[in-house]
Parts: structure tokens; sequence; C-alpha cells
């Protein structure tokens, strides 16, 4: 039986007076991909955001890989983790944002060994090599020397795909990461996450894509107004929706 790597319960987040997660329950296992579907402020974006830890929970625990999301539970109480703890514990999630975020003195080799080097303390000739791989992997075999301003949005958006899974994390999220760029262009950085599904890669993915969904998600859930209105298999969700804003949603793509 697969274990979850990812378990939600109860999660709430609010901005201001507005509710943005009403009580959010999900598990993910290991080798999954989820897909998550929703209008815009349904939440998504944000329930990624407090995954990672770049939002704190205001109700309900998260934990990745058995452990607690910004927190540590001692004599049954939790108490919050200090920020050099966060940040270890943030190197097992991966995460791909709408921007690519690359630095732009950096060549796409260097951008991938960075980290490695400084957080994970890698050799630098052992985070080179792997650096080399991910690349090919990504489909970008000899623009290891590339600067961000000499490649195209997919192309650098495959060279943040490489940069995250140099971390080696063991949850990889991925906000919305086609919509920053042409329509051109979508398609490129979709097949290399599919081969991440494939590879089995475990994955929650934020996305409009519904092909992408369709073909590559062991599971769609579907986000509205803060809250899980249904989930279950591709063919389940999009063909065959139980809830009316689910119904309403798909019709825009379908």
């Amino acid at each position: 039986m697969s274990t979850a790597v990812l378990r939600a319960r109860g999660v709430r987040k609010s901005f201001g007076h507005t509710e943005v997660l009403s009580g959010i329950d999900l598990d993910v296992t290991s080798g999954e991909t989820v897909v998550v579907l929703g209008p815009s402020g349904s939440g998504k974006s944000t329930f990624l955001r407090c995954v990672n830890l770049l939002e704190s929970l205001d109700a309900g625990r998260i934990t990745v890989d058995g452990r607690d999301v910004g927190y540590d539970v001692r004599n049954g109480r939790l108490h919050e983790l200090a920020p050099n703890e966060i940040a270890r514990r943030r190197r097992d999630i991966g995460m791909v944002f709408q921007q690519f975020n690359l630095f732009p003195h950096m060549t796409a080799l260097e951008n991938i060994v960075e980290a490695p080097i400084a957080v994970l303390g890698e050799g630098r000739r052992e985070a080179t090599a792997r650096a080399v791989q991910l690349l090919a992997e990504v489909g970008l075999a000899g623009r290891e020397k590339a600067y961000p301003r000499q490649l195209s949005g997919g192309q650098q958006q495959r060279v943040a795909i490489a940069r995250a899974l140099a971390m080696r994390p063991k949850l990889m999220l991925f906000d919305e990461p086609t919509s920053a760029l042409d329509p051109e262009l979508v398609g490129e950085v979709l097949v290399t996450m599919k081969k991440l599904a494939t590879a089995g890669l475990t994955m929650i993915v934020v996305t409009h894509e519904i092909s992408f969904a369709r073909e590559a998600a062991d599971r769609v859930v579907f986000m509205d107004d803060g809250q899980v209105v249904e989930q279950g298999t591709p063919e389940q969700v999009i063909d065959d929706p139980q809830h009316e804003r689910t119904r309403a949603f798909l019709s825009r793509f379908l």
C-alpha cells in the first residue's frame, strides 16, 4: 500500500476578513500525481503556499513525509519551528511557480547547482554532473552555458523544474507553471511534467490545462470557494462531474 506523502486536515487560511481556505482535507500518496482545478480565487495557490511554508496556517495541520509543516509536536502540543528548521524542512518540497525566478546573471547550469551546493552541501563535481543530467532529462542538453535571456519562456521554466528536482524533493508542487507562457510554448513544459508523472514523482499540480489533467493525473481535485468540492479519477471528475460548480467550471473548457 502506498504511503501518504502529504496529509492536510482542516486547513484554514484567511487574509484579513476573507477566508481563503475553509477546512481543506487532502491526502497525496507516494508516486501520485494530483491535479487541482478550480476558478481563480478558489484557494488553490494559497493551499500550495501553505504546504511549502510560504504562508502560515490559521488552523488545521499539514504533514509532509510524516512531519508537521512549520511545527513540532511536543508533549501533545504544537510548537512553531525556528526559521532555520523551517528552511531545512522546506528542502523536501520542490516548488515551480508561474514565473521562472531564475538568476539572470547565472547560466542554466549555475542556476541548478547553486542550491545543492549551498544548502545540501553537495560537492561541485557531483552537483554539476546531476545538473547536466537533469537538463538532459528536461530536453535541454547542450544548453548548460545559456543565460536565461538566451532561452525561451518554456526553456526557462524547464530549467526551473530541473532546479527544483536538483534538491531531490519528496514532493513537487507546480503552481500554474504554464500560465505565463505563450501558447506555443505550453506543450514543451507539459511534456516534461508528464514524463515526471510517468516516472513516479509525487506531484501536486495547480493548472487550467484540462488535457494535462486528463492524461497525466492519477486524481483530480476540484476546489471552489476555499473548499474541496469533489475529487476522483480524471474520468470521474472531468467526464462525469457530480457537483454543479464543477460542471459549470468545466463547461468553459470542454
